[in-house]
């Protein structure tokens, strides 16, 4: 080992040098550890405890309601000690190695974020990841609304208005919690089209403005229905449009992205006409 300002030889213990004095740096060695990612929806970062999930809380809950807790506690000690994606909720035992990262350093494509979702992109531009899909509300919702007709039907036969009464309240919760998971898949639905839409155009500016479904279906990993839902519901006629070539082939057609490719060449060529301008007014002049 030398010294980076004089060249003299350094040995492993010296902390300076001894000719003239330069401090020597040493490389900072930093543990690493493994960065999962699951192989579900793609979420990069640490899985967490079972019950953070709502809707896994909202399963033992109802469990408990049906079983008089017995069940709840039976559910909550053998699942207390496992671990699952934030996002989708699959075992965390099921994930796989994404990268290797340095604590201390940001992982690449994290930011402040806890997680992102691994697309087709390079993960220095990583999406957050989905909504969730609300399933266990929906089933929550299910369950009560289920638990309120059996208690209304039993305060019927038996003339009790108080079973009336509670059947009624368990009902309308259960009839808000179902909704409230409908509402969370239709949210899910919409990031997942947006995110669609989004690469989709990033696809169009690299292909010139101009795409068929099966450009789509093979860059985006879509099946053939599902690219060609996708691109039928971005075409409004106006900034995406289909059009059929003379051999049959439908292509959809992004105007913008084809007008600013155009302004960028316009651009390239008339910067080219004024350097070689210049160049000949500079001969003329001497």
């Amino acid at each position: 080992m030398r010294c980076s300002t004089c060249g003299e030889h350094l040995t492993v213990n010296d902390a300076s040098c001894p000719t003239c004095g330069a401090v020597v740096a040493r490389a900072v060695l930093h543990p690493t550890m493994a960065v999962k990612s699951c192989p579900r929806c793609g979420y990069v970062g640490e899985g967490v405890r079972y019950f953070k999930r709502p809707g896994h809380v909202a399963l033992l809950v109802g469990i408990s309601a049906f079983t008089y807790g017995l069940g709840g506690l039976a559910y909550w000690i053998a699942r207390r000690k496992h671990r699952v994606c934030p996002s989708c909720g699959l075992g965390w035992e099921l994930s796989r190695i994404a990268a290797v990262s340095h604590p201390g350093r940001p992982f690449p494509g994290r930011g402040p974020q806890v997680g992102a979702v691994v697309g087709s992109r390079p993960l220095s531009e990583a999406e957050p990841p989905l909504p969730r899909r609300g399933i266990g509300r929906r089933v929550l919702g299910v369950g009560m609304a289920l638990m309120a007709a059996f208690l209304i039907a039993v305060g019927f036969v038996e003339f009790e208005l108080a079973a009336v009464a509670v059947g009624s309240v368990i009902g309308a919760g259960g009839t808000a919690t179902f909704w409230w998971g409908m509402k969370a898949q239709q949210e899910r639905r919409r990031a997942l089209m947006q995110r669609l839409h989004r690469k989709v155009l990033l696809l169009a500016q690299s292909r010139g403005g101009s795409l068929t479904v099966t450009d789509v279906a093979a860059d985006l990993n879509l099946s053939i229905e599902a690219a060609e839902r996708v691109l039928e519901q971005m075409d409004d006629g106006f900034r995406v449009r289909s059009d059929i070539t003379d051999e049959g082939i439908i292509v959809y057609e992004f105007p913008e992205v084809m007008h600013r490719a155009r302004l960028s060449d316009g651009e390239r060529s008339g910067s080219r006409g004024a350097g070689s301008r210049t160049l000949e007014d500079g001969s003329a002049q001497a």
